[in-house]
Protein backbone atom coordinates (compact mmCIF):
# COMPACT_ATOMS: atom_id res chain seq x y z
CA UNK A 1 0.00 0.00 0.00
CA UNK A 2 2.84 2.25 0.87
CA UNK A 3 4.55 1.44 -2.41
CA UNK A 4 1.43 2.33 -4.37
CA UNK A 5 1.16 5.65 -2.58
CA UNK A 6 4.83 6.36 -3.29
CA UNK A 7 4.36 5.50 -6.97
CA UNK A 8 1.31 7.76 -7.15
CA UNK A 9 3.26 10.67 -5.67
CA UNK A 10 6.10 10.09 -8.13
CA UNK A 11 3.61 10.12 -10.99
CA UNK A 12 2.10 13.38 -9.75
CA UNK A 13 5.55 14.93 -9.48
CA UNK A 14 6.34 13.90 -13.04
CA UNK A 15 3.14 15.47 -14.34
CA UNK A 16 2.82 18.59 -12.18
CA UNK A 17 6.41 19.85 -12.31
CA UNK A 18 6.64 19.98 -16.15
CA UNK A 19 3.16 21.51 -16.26
CA UNK A 20 4.18 24.23 -13.81
CA UNK A 21 7.37 24.91 -15.74
CA UNK A 22 5.46 25.18 -18.99
CA UNK A 23 2.92 27.49 -17.34
CA UNK A 24 5.69 29.72 -16.00
CA UNK A 25 7.39 29.88 -19.39
CA UNK A 26 4.10 30.66 -21.14
CA UNK A 27 3.29 33.39 -18.65
CA UNK A 28 6.78 34.87 -19.02
CA UNK A 29 6.52 34.85 -22.83
CA UNK A 30 3.11 36.48 -22.64
CA UNK A 31 4.37 39.21 -20.34
CA UNK A 32 7.38 39.76 -22.59
CA UNK A 33 5.12 40.00 -25.63
CA UNK A 34 2.92 42.51 -23.81
CA UNK A 35 5.98 44.54 -22.89
CA UNK A 36 7.15 44.44 -26.53
CA UNK A 37 3.74 45.55 -27.77
CA UNK A 38 3.66 48.30 -25.16
CA UNK A 39 7.15 49.42 -26.21
CA UNK A 40 6.13 49.40 -29.88
CA UNK A 41 2.99 51.35 -29.09
CA UNK A 42 5.03 53.90 -27.17
CA UNK A 43 7.45 54.16 -30.11
CA UNK A 44 4.54 54.46 -32.52
CA UNK A 45 2.94 57.32 -30.60
CA UNK A 46 6.23 59.20 -30.19
CA UNK A 47 5.63 62.63 -31.61
CA UNK A 48 8.33 64.76 -33.17
CA UNK A 49 8.33 68.34 -31.98
CA UNK A 50 8.76 70.51 -35.04
CA UNK A 51 9.37 74.24 -35.07
CA UNK A 52 8.99 76.38 -38.22
CA UNK A 53 12.78 76.64 -38.61
CA UNK A 54 13.20 72.87 -38.22
CA UNK A 55 10.46 72.26 -40.78
CA UNK A 56 12.25 74.55 -43.24
CA UNK A 57 15.56 72.79 -42.58
CA UNK A 58 14.02 69.37 -43.23
CA UNK A 59 12.34 70.57 -46.42
CA UNK A 60 15.56 72.07 -47.78
CA UNK A 61 17.47 68.89 -46.96
CA UNK A 62 14.95 66.36 -48.30
CA UNK A 63 12.94 68.09 -51.02
CA UNK A 64 13.50 66.29 -54.34
CA UNK A 65 12.99 69.36 -56.54
CA UNK A 66 15.63 71.24 -54.58
CA UNK A 67 17.96 68.24 -54.78
CA UNK A 68 17.63 68.31 -58.57
CA UNK A 69 18.46 72.01 -58.57
CA UNK A 70 21.57 71.31 -56.47
CA UNK A 71 22.74 68.71 -58.99
CA UNK A 72 22.35 71.16 -61.87
CA UNK A 73 24.17 73.85 -59.88
CA UNK A 74 27.08 71.47 -59.29
CA UNK A 75 27.37 70.92 -63.05
CA UNK A 76 27.46 74.66 -63.74
CA UNK A 77 30.02 75.26 -61.00
CA UNK A 78 32.34 72.64 -62.45
CA UNK A 79 31.97 74.12 -65.94
CA UNK A 80 32.78 77.60 -64.59
CA UNK A 81 35.85 76.45 -62.64
CA UNK A 82 37.20 74.59 -65.69
CA UNK A 83 36.30 77.18 -68.33
CA UNK A 84 40.01 77.56 -69.14
CA UNK A 85 40.13 73.99 -70.52
CA UNK A 86 39.16 75.24 -73.97
CA UNK A 87 42.77 76.43 -74.31
CA UNK A 88 44.10 72.88 -73.91
CA UNK A 89 45.43 71.80 -77.33
CA UNK A 90 43.76 68.94 -79.12
CA UNK A 91 46.33 66.15 -79.17
CA UNK A 92 45.72 62.96 -81.15
CA UNK A 93 47.95 59.89 -81.33
CA UNK A 94 47.19 57.13 -83.82
CA UNK A 95 48.89 53.91 -84.90
CA UNK A 96 47.96 51.94 -88.03
CA UNK A 97 48.92 48.50 -89.32
CA UNK A 98 48.02 48.01 -92.95
CA UNK A 99 48.64 45.43 -95.69
CA UNK A 100 48.41 46.19 -99.39
CA UNK A 101 45.96 44.04 -101.29
CA UNK A 102 48.46 43.65 -104.18
CA UNK A 103 52.25 43.53 -104.19
CA UNK A 104 54.08 46.63 -105.51
CA UNK A 105 57.61 47.16 -106.75
CA UNK A 106 60.13 50.00 -106.65
CA UNK A 107 62.79 50.73 -109.30
CA UNK A 108 65.59 53.26 -109.66
CA UNK A 109 69.39 53.72 -109.97
CA UNK A 110 71.94 53.13 -107.35
CA UNK A 111 75.73 53.11 -106.86
CA UNK A 112 77.19 49.63 -106.56
CA UNK A 113 80.12 49.36 -104.13
CA UNK A 114 83.04 47.18 -105.24
CA UNK A 115 85.89 45.53 -103.46
CA UNK A 116 89.27 47.38 -103.90
CA UNK A 117 90.54 45.14 -106.77
CA UNK A 118 89.67 47.49 -109.57
CA UNK A 119 93.03 48.49 -111.18
CA UNK A 120 91.71 51.97 -111.88
CA UNK A 121 91.52 52.73 -108.14
CA UNK A 122 94.45 50.65 -106.83
CA UNK A 123 98.23 51.03 -106.73
CA UNK A 124 99.68 48.40 -109.10
CA UNK A 125 102.76 48.04 -106.98
CA UNK A 126 101.23 47.75 -103.54
CA UNK A 127 97.55 46.99 -104.33
CA UNK A 128 96.42 49.81 -101.98
CA UNK A 129 93.33 51.92 -102.75
CA UNK A 130 94.00 55.27 -104.38
CA UNK A 131 90.65 56.75 -103.12
CA UNK A 132 90.63 59.17 -100.19
CA UNK A 133 90.06 57.65 -96.78
CA UNK A 134 86.38 57.08 -96.12
CA UNK A 135 85.29 57.04 -99.77
CA UNK A 136 84.12 53.59 -100.80
CA UNK A 137 85.40 51.96 -103.87
CA UNK A 138 82.48 51.60 -106.33
CA UNK A 139 82.03 50.58 -109.81
CA UNK A 140 79.47 52.67 -111.70
CA UNK A 141 75.68 53.28 -111.28
CA UNK A 142 73.28 50.53 -112.22
CA UNK A 143 69.48 50.37 -112.35
CA UNK A 144 67.64 48.27 -109.83
CA UNK A 145 64.07 47.02 -109.27
CA UNK A 146 62.72 45.42 -106.05
CA UNK A 147 59.42 44.37 -104.55
CA UNK A 148 57.86 46.64 -101.87
CA UNK A 149 56.65 45.03 -98.63
CA UNK A 150 52.89 44.58 -98.26
CA UNK A 151 52.94 45.06 -94.47
CA UNK A 152 53.49 48.56 -93.11
CA UNK A 153 53.14 50.32 -89.75
CA UNK A 154 52.54 54.05 -89.39
CA UNK A 155 52.34 56.19 -86.23
CA UNK A 156 50.92 59.71 -86.22
CA UNK A 157 50.80 62.47 -83.60
CA UNK A 158 48.93 65.69 -84.20
CA UNK A 159 48.35 68.76 -82.01
CA UNK A 160 46.20 71.78 -82.79
CA UNK A 161 44.92 74.87 -80.96
CA UNK A 162 42.51 77.54 -82.08
CA UNK A 163 42.42 80.93 -80.34
CA UNK A 164 39.78 83.60 -80.86
CA UNK A 165 38.26 86.51 -78.96
CA UNK A 166 35.00 84.59 -78.61
CA UNK A 167 36.74 81.99 -76.43
CA UNK A 168 37.42 84.56 -73.71
CA UNK A 169 33.81 85.69 -73.79
CA UNK A 170 32.70 82.08 -73.49
CA UNK A 171 34.72 81.83 -70.27
CA UNK A 172 32.88 84.84 -68.89
CA UNK A 173 29.55 83.42 -70.04
CA UNK A 174 30.20 80.18 -68.14
CA UNK A 175 30.81 82.19 -64.97
CA UNK A 176 27.58 84.09 -65.58
CA UNK A 177 25.79 80.80 -66.13
CA UNK A 178 27.01 79.56 -62.75
CA UNK A 179 25.89 82.79 -61.08
CA UNK A 180 22.50 82.37 -62.75
CA UNK A 181 22.33 78.85 -61.38
CA UNK A 182 23.07 80.19 -57.90
CA UNK A 183 20.25 82.71 -58.21
CA UNK A 184 17.86 80.03 -59.47
CA UNK A 185 18.78 77.76 -56.60
CA UNK A 186 18.36 80.52 -54.02
CA UNK A 187 15.03 81.47 -55.56
CA UNK A 188 13.80 77.87 -55.39
CA UNK A 189 15.00 77.61 -51.78
CA UNK A 190 13.26 80.85 -50.79
CA UNK A 191 10.04 79.76 -52.48
CA UNK A 192 10.23 76.43 -50.66
CA UNK A 193 10.82 78.16 -47.33
CA UNK A 194 7.94 80.55 -47.97
CA UNK A 195 5.56 77.70 -48.80
CA UNK A 196 6.67 75.64 -45.77
CA UNK A 197 6.16 78.53 -43.36
CA UNK A 198 2.73 79.34 -44.76
CA UNK A 199 1.73 75.67 -44.65
CA UNK A 200 2.95 75.54 -41.05
CA UNK A 201 0.68 78.48 -40.19
CA UNK A 202 -2.26 76.85 -41.96
CA UNK A 203 -1.78 73.70 -39.88
CA UNK A 204 -1.71 75.81 -36.73
CA UNK A 205 -4.94 77.45 -37.86
CA UNK A 206 -6.54 74.03 -38.32
CA UNK A 207 -5.40 72.95 -34.86
CA UNK A 208 -6.72 76.13 -33.28
CA UNK A 209 -10.02 75.69 -35.11
CA UNK A 210 -10.25 72.10 -33.88
CA UNK A 211 -9.53 73.26 -30.33
CA UNK A 212 -12.37 75.81 -30.61
CA UNK A 213 -14.73 73.11 -31.84
CA UNK A 214 -13.76 70.87 -28.91
CA UNK A 215 -14.40 73.80 -26.59
CA UNK A 216 -17.79 74.34 -28.18
CA UNK A 217 -18.56 70.65 -27.75
CA UNK A 218 -17.67 70.95 -24.06
CA UNK A 219 -20.04 73.93 -23.80
CA UNK A 220 -22.81 71.97 -25.48
CA UNK A 221 -22.16 69.06 -23.10
CA UNK A 222 -22.51 71.44 -20.18
CA UNK A 223 -25.70 72.80 -21.68
CA UNK A 224 -27.12 69.28 -21.83
CA UNK A 225 -26.38 68.87 -18.13
CA UNK A 226 -27.99 72.23 -17.35
CA UNK A 227 -31.04 71.31 -19.45
CA UNK A 228 -31.33 68.02 -17.57
CA UNK A 229 -30.99 69.83 -14.22
CA UNK A 230 -33.64 72.39 -15.21
CA UNK A 231 -35.92 69.61 -16.39
CA UNK A 232 -35.49 67.74 -13.11
CA UNK A 233 -36.25 70.96 -11.22
CA UNK A 234 -39.32 71.63 -13.33
CA UNK A 235 -37.86 74.77 -14.90
CA UNK A 236 -37.64 73.44 -18.47
CA UNK A 237 -39.68 71.01 -20.57
CA UNK A 238 -38.33 67.70 -21.84
CA UNK A 239 -38.14 69.20 -25.33
CA UNK A 240 -35.28 71.44 -24.17
CA UNK A 241 -33.31 68.40 -23.02
CA UNK A 242 -33.88 66.69 -26.35
CA UNK A 243 -32.83 69.79 -28.28
CA UNK A 244 -29.63 70.04 -26.27
CA UNK A 245 -28.83 66.38 -26.91
CA UNK A 246 -29.54 66.75 -30.66
CA UNK A 247 -27.18 69.76 -30.82
CA UNK A 248 -24.50 67.76 -29.06
CA UNK A 249 -24.80 64.80 -31.44
CA UNK A 250 -24.82 67.09 -34.47
CA UNK A 251 -21.38 68.36 -33.48
CA UNK A 252 -19.75 64.92 -33.54
CA UNK A 253 -19.64 64.62 -37.38
CA UNK A 254 -18.20 68.13 -37.54
CA UNK A 255 -15.44 67.19 -35.12
CA UNK A 256 -14.67 64.02 -37.09
CA UNK A 257 -14.54 65.96 -40.34
CA UNK A 258 -12.15 68.59 -38.98
CA UNK A 259 -9.95 65.91 -37.36
CA UNK A 260 -9.73 63.95 -40.62
CA UNK A 261 -8.90 67.12 -42.53
CA UNK A 262 -6.15 67.92 -40.03
CA UNK A 263 -4.71 64.38 -40.31
CA UNK A 264 -4.67 64.61 -44.11
CA UNK A 265 -2.99 68.02 -44.01
CA UNK A 266 -0.43 66.69 -41.53
CA UNK A 267 0.32 63.72 -43.82
CA UNK A 268 0.77 65.98 -46.84
CA UNK A 269 3.00 68.32 -44.85
CA UNK A 270 5.13 65.39 -43.64
CA UNK A 271 5.66 64.14 -47.20
CA UNK A 272 6.48 67.69 -48.25
CA UNK A 273 9.32 67.60 -45.70
CA UNK A 274 10.57 64.24 -46.95
CA UNK A 275 9.12 62.21 -44.06
CA UNK A 276 6.69 59.28 -44.03
CA UNK A 277 3.06 60.24 -44.37
CA UNK A 278 2.20 58.61 -41.01
CA UNK A 279 4.86 60.52 -39.08
CA UNK A 280 3.30 62.22 -36.10
CA UNK A 281 4.72 65.58 -35.12
CA UNK A 282 3.79 68.32 -32.73
CA UNK A 283 3.73 71.90 -33.93
CA UNK A 284 4.99 74.69 -31.73
CA UNK A 285 2.17 77.18 -31.29
CA UNK A 286 3.14 80.76 -31.90
CA UNK A 287 1.72 83.88 -30.37
CA UNK A 288 -0.49 85.30 -33.08
CA UNK A 289 -2.80 87.21 -30.76
CA UNK A 290 -0.54 90.25 -30.55
CA UNK A 291 -0.94 91.33 -34.16
CA UNK A 292 -4.10 93.26 -33.38
CA UNK A 293 -2.17 95.59 -31.07
CA UNK A 294 1.44 95.46 -32.31
CA UNK A 295 1.72 97.89 -35.20
CA UNK A 296 4.67 97.39 -37.57
CA UNK A 297 5.61 100.56 -39.45
CA UNK A 298 5.67 99.72 -43.16
CA UNK A 299 6.99 102.45 -45.44
CA UNK A 300 5.56 101.71 -48.89
CA UNK A 301 8.28 103.61 -50.75
CA UNK A 302 11.02 101.80 -48.84
CA UNK A 303 9.38 98.44 -49.41
CA UNK A 304 9.03 99.09 -53.14
CA UNK A 305 12.69 100.11 -53.40
CA UNK A 306 13.78 96.95 -51.60
CA UNK A 307 11.54 94.82 -53.81
CA UNK A 308 12.93 96.37 -57.02
CA UNK A 309 16.44 95.38 -55.93
CA UNK A 310 15.98 92.29 -53.81
CA UNK A 311 13.05 90.28 -55.13
CA UNK A 312 14.39 86.91 -56.38
CA UNK A 313 12.30 87.03 -59.56
CA UNK A 314 13.74 90.42 -60.52
CA UNK A 315 17.32 89.34 -59.75
CA UNK A 316 16.83 86.24 -61.87
CA UNK A 317 15.59 88.25 -64.87
CA UNK A 318 18.47 90.73 -64.56
CA UNK A 319 20.91 87.84 -64.63
CA UNK A 320 19.17 86.46 -67.70
CA UNK A 321 19.71 89.79 -69.48
CA UNK A 322 23.42 89.65 -68.60
CA UNK A 323 23.57 86.16 -70.10
CA UNK A 324 21.94 87.38 -73.32
CA UNK A 325 24.36 90.30 -73.57
CA UNK A 326 27.31 87.94 -73.13
CA UNK A 327 25.94 85.65 -75.84
CA UNK A 328 25.64 88.64 -78.19
CA UNK A 329 29.27 89.66 -77.56
CA UNK A 330 30.41 86.11 -78.26
CA UNK A 331 28.46 86.20 -81.52
CA UNK A 332 30.15 89.48 -82.50
CA UNK A 333 33.64 88.23 -81.53
CA UNK A 334 33.13 85.18 -83.73
CA UNK A 335 33.36 87.52 -86.75
CA UNK A 336 36.94 88.53 -85.89
CA UNK A 337 40.01 86.67 -87.24
CA UNK A 338 40.92 83.42 -85.51
CA UNK A 339 44.41 82.06 -84.91
CA UNK A 340 45.06 78.34 -85.42
CA UNK A 341 48.26 76.52 -84.45
CA UNK A 342 48.88 73.03 -85.76
CA UNK A 343 51.70 70.50 -85.61
CA UNK A 344 51.83 66.90 -86.83
CA UNK A 345 54.37 64.15 -87.37
CA UNK A 346 54.00 60.77 -89.07
CA UNK A 347 56.49 57.89 -88.84
CA UNK A 348 56.14 54.79 -91.04
CA UNK A 349 57.98 51.49 -90.99
CA UNK A 350 58.04 49.10 -93.98
CA UNK A 351 58.86 45.43 -93.45
CA UNK A 352 61.50 44.90 -96.18
CA UNK A 353 62.56 41.37 -97.01
CA UNK A 354 65.53 42.16 -99.27
CA UNK A 355 68.68 44.11 -98.72
CA UNK A 356 67.97 47.79 -99.43
CA UNK A 357 70.05 49.80 -101.84
CA UNK A 358 72.09 52.72 -100.61
CA UNK A 359 69.95 55.69 -99.44
CA UNK A 360 66.81 53.63 -98.80
CA UNK A 361 65.68 53.39 -95.16
CA UNK A 362 63.02 51.24 -93.53
CA UNK A 363 61.73 54.25 -91.56
CA UNK A 364 60.21 57.39 -93.09
CA UNK A 365 59.24 60.58 -91.15
CA UNK A 366 57.04 63.41 -92.34
CA UNK A 367 55.47 66.35 -90.49
CA UNK A 368 54.88 70.09 -90.42
CA UNK A 369 54.07 73.04 -88.12
CA UNK A 370 51.59 75.67 -89.33
CA UNK A 371 50.17 78.98 -88.14
CA UNK A 372 46.90 80.05 -89.72
CA UNK A 373 44.88 83.27 -89.55
CA UNK A 374 41.34 82.81 -90.77
CA UNK A 375 38.53 85.30 -91.34
CA UNK A 376 35.09 84.30 -92.52
CA UNK A 377 34.37 86.97 -95.09
CA UNK A 378 30.88 85.72 -95.83
CA UNK A 379 29.90 86.35 -92.17
CA UNK A 380 30.64 90.06 -92.58
CA UNK A 381 27.78 90.47 -95.01
CA UNK A 382 24.87 92.20 -93.18
CA UNK A 383 22.41 89.67 -94.58
CA UNK A 384 24.38 86.60 -93.48
CA UNK A 385 23.11 84.17 -90.88
CA UNK A 386 25.72 85.35 -88.37
CA UNK A 387 24.56 88.94 -88.62
CA UNK A 388 20.95 87.81 -88.37
CA UNK A 389 21.88 85.94 -85.18
CA UNK A 390 23.22 89.19 -83.73
CA UNK A 391 20.02 91.00 -84.67
CA UNK A 392 17.97 88.24 -83.04
CA UNK A 393 20.01 88.54 -79.85
CA UNK A 394 19.34 92.29 -79.82
CA UNK A 395 15.61 91.61 -80.07
CA UNK A 396 15.77 89.08 -77.23
CA UNK A 397 17.62 91.54 -75.02
CA UNK A 398 15.08 94.23 -75.80
CA UNK A 399 12.20 91.88 -75.01
CA UNK A 400 13.81 90.80 -71.73
CA UNK A 401 14.44 94.44 -70.76
CA UNK A 402 10.80 95.28 -71.39
CA UNK A 403 9.80 92.23 -69.34
CA UNK A 404 12.05 93.45 -66.51
CA UNK A 405 10.37 96.84 -66.53
CA UNK A 406 6.95 95.18 -66.47
CA UNK A 407 8.02 92.90 -63.62
CA UNK A 408 9.28 95.86 -61.59
CA UNK A 409 6.00 97.72 -62.16
CA UNK A 410 4.00 94.65 -61.24
CA UNK A 411 6.12 94.17 -58.11
CA UNK A 412 5.49 97.76 -57.07
CA UNK A 413 1.73 97.19 -57.33
CA UNK A 414 2.08 93.84 -55.58
CA UNK A 415 4.01 95.34 -52.65
CA UNK A 416 1.61 98.28 -52.42
CA UNK A 417 -1.37 95.92 -52.40
CA UNK A 418 0.28 93.67 -49.81
CA UNK A 419 0.99 96.57 -47.47
CA UNK A 420 -2.60 97.81 -47.82
CA UNK A 421 -3.90 94.27 -47.22
CA UNK A 422 -1.77 93.93 -44.10
CA UNK A 423 -3.02 97.24 -42.78
CA UNK A 424 -6.61 96.26 -43.55
CA UNK A 425 -6.13 92.84 -41.96
CA UNK A 426 -4.71 94.42 -38.82
CA UNK A 427 -7.68 96.77 -38.54
CA UNK A 428 -10.08 93.87 -39.09
CA UNK A 429 -8.25 91.85 -36.44
CA UNK A 430 -8.71 94.63 -33.91
CA UNK A 431 -12.38 94.89 -34.72
CA UNK A 432 -12.73 91.12 -34.61
CA UNK A 433 -11.04 90.97 -31.22
CA UNK A 434 -13.64 93.39 -29.91
CA UNK A 435 -16.37 91.25 -31.52
CA UNK A 436 -15.00 88.18 -29.70
CA UNK A 437 -15.06 90.06 -26.40
CA UNK A 438 -18.68 91.09 -26.93
CA UNK A 439 -19.65 87.59 -28.07
CA UNK A 440 -18.07 86.08 -24.95
CA UNK A 441 -19.99 88.50 -22.75
CA UNK A 442 -23.22 87.80 -24.62
CA UNK A 443 -22.74 84.05 -24.33
CA UNK A 444 -21.95 84.28 -20.62
CA UNK A 445 -25.07 86.35 -19.88
CA UNK A 446 -27.28 84.15 -22.06
CA UNK A 447 -26.01 81.03 -20.32
CA UNK A 448 -26.68 82.55 -16.90
CA UNK A 449 -30.21 83.43 -17.96
CA UNK A 450 -30.70 79.92 -19.34
CA UNK A 451 -29.49 78.40 -16.07
CA UNK A 452 -32.07 80.55 -14.25
CA UNK A 453 -34.80 79.49 -16.68
CA UNK A 454 -35.18 82.93 -18.23
CA UNK A 455 -33.94 81.99 -21.72
CA UNK A 456 -34.67 79.02 -23.96
CA UNK A 457 -32.05 76.70 -25.37
CA UNK A 458 -32.08 78.24 -28.87
CA UNK A 459 -30.82 81.55 -27.47
CA UNK A 460 -27.92 79.79 -25.80
CA UNK A 461 -27.16 77.81 -28.96
CA UNK A 462 -27.18 80.94 -31.12
CA UNK A 463 -24.92 82.77 -28.68
CA UNK A 464 -22.49 79.85 -28.64
CA UNK A 465 -22.37 79.62 -32.45
CA UNK A 466 -21.80 83.38 -32.71
CA UNK A 467 -18.92 83.13 -30.25
CA UNK A 468 -17.34 80.23 -32.14
CA UNK A 469 -17.63 82.00 -35.48
CA UNK A 470 -16.13 85.19 -34.05
CA UNK A 471 -13.15 83.27 -32.64
CA UNK A 472 -12.58 81.40 -35.92
CA UNK A 473 -12.69 84.64 -37.91
CA UNK A 474 -10.22 86.23 -35.49
CA UNK A 475 -7.83 83.31 -35.94
CA UNK A 476 -8.13 83.58 -39.72
CA UNK A 477 -7.33 87.27 -39.60
CA UNK A 478 -4.31 86.68 -37.37
CA UNK A 479 -2.81 83.93 -39.51
CA UNK A 480 -3.64 85.76 -42.75
CA UNK A 481 -1.61 88.66 -41.37
CA UNK A 482 1.36 86.39 -40.66
CA UNK A 483 1.18 84.83 -44.13
CA UNK A 484 0.96 88.28 -45.68
CA UNK A 485 4.14 89.28 -43.87
CA UNK A 486 5.87 86.18 -45.23
CA UNK A 487 4.81 87.11 -48.79
CA UNK A 488 6.08 90.65 -48.21
CA UNK A 489 9.43 89.34 -46.91
CA UNK A 490 9.82 87.27 -50.06
CA UNK A 491 8.91 90.22 -52.29
CA UNK A 492 11.37 92.67 -50.75
CA UNK A 493 14.14 90.07 -50.49
CA UNK A 494 14.75 90.14 -46.72
CA UNK A 495 15.30 87.02 -44.53
CA UNK A 496 12.13 85.33 -43.36
CA UNK A 497 11.22 86.41 -39.86
CA UNK A 498 12.44 89.98 -40.30
CA UNK A 499 8.85 91.26 -40.18
CA UNK A 500 6.84 88.26 -38.94
CA UNK A 501 8.94 87.89 -35.78
CA UNK A 502 8.52 91.57 -34.98
CA UNK A 503 4.74 91.19 -35.23
CA UNK A 504 4.72 88.62 -32.42
CA UNK A 505 7.01 90.46 -30.01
Amino acid sequence: MKNKRYARERLIDKLIIPFCLALIMLTSAKLQAQETVSTNEQAAVTRIQLSPDEAVERAIRNNLSLESARAGLSTKKRASNLSWNQFIPNVTIAGVFNRDNEARSMSGYGAIEEIPLNPLFTNPMTGASLLPEGVPNFYGVVPYSMELPQWQFAGNIQASLSISAAMFENMRRLRLDYETGLLNYEKAKLQLERDVRKAYHNLLLLEENLALIHGSFANVERQVQMAQANYNAGLAPELTVLQARVARENMRPMIDQVENGLKLSMAQFAMFLGMDYNTEFELIHINASGISSNVIPLDVSEMITKAANGKPDIQELRQTILMLQSARRAQIYSLTPALSLSWNNTSAYMFWKDTLPAGVDKWSNTGAFSITFALRLHSLIPWSSDFQGIYNMNDQIKTATIGLAQLINGTEIEVYNTVLSLSRTQINARAQAETVRLAEQSYRLTEQAYRAGLQDYFQVQNAEQSLRQARVQLLEQQFNYLNGLIDLEYSIGVPFGTLSERSRQ
